[in-house]
């Protein structure tokens, strides 16, 4: 996270922000979708599901990849990519966790 000081910060916070950047972007979500559609590894298939291009897709598969969301492996000259699912329950309880922590009490100051 360079100069925002993420060690000043809790491994949960730290956690739920990079959940949430690899979230930050459409393209993001779209991969996600097809692969949970998918049920399955896809190999090179996820290109053919969006209006991208190879390169954009694979910046986009690096990003999610970093997060840990999704996992992939090498088969011959292709890379088959599917949902991290350990990671994927992590990162539901973290982001759960976030939004169950506000709690509705009537008087809010906006």
């Amino acid at each position: 996270m360079g100069t925002t000081k993420s060690e000043e910060f809790t491994v949960r916070d730290n956690k739920i922000a990079g959940y949430a950047k690899a979230l930050a972007h459409p393209a993001r979500i779209a991969i996600l979708q097809v692969l949970l559609k998918s049920k399955a590894c896809m190999c090179g298939d996820i290109v053919d599901e969006l209006p991208l291009s190879q390169s954009t897709v694979s910046q986009h598969l690096k990003e999610l990849k970093a997060a840990g969301l999704i996992k992939g492996n090498i088969e011959g000259t292709s890379v088959c990519y599917c949902i991290n699912e350990k990671e994927w329950e992590n990162a539901k309880h973290y982001l759960n966790g976030l939004f169950d922590s506000f709690q509705t009490s009537g008087n809010l100051c906006c």
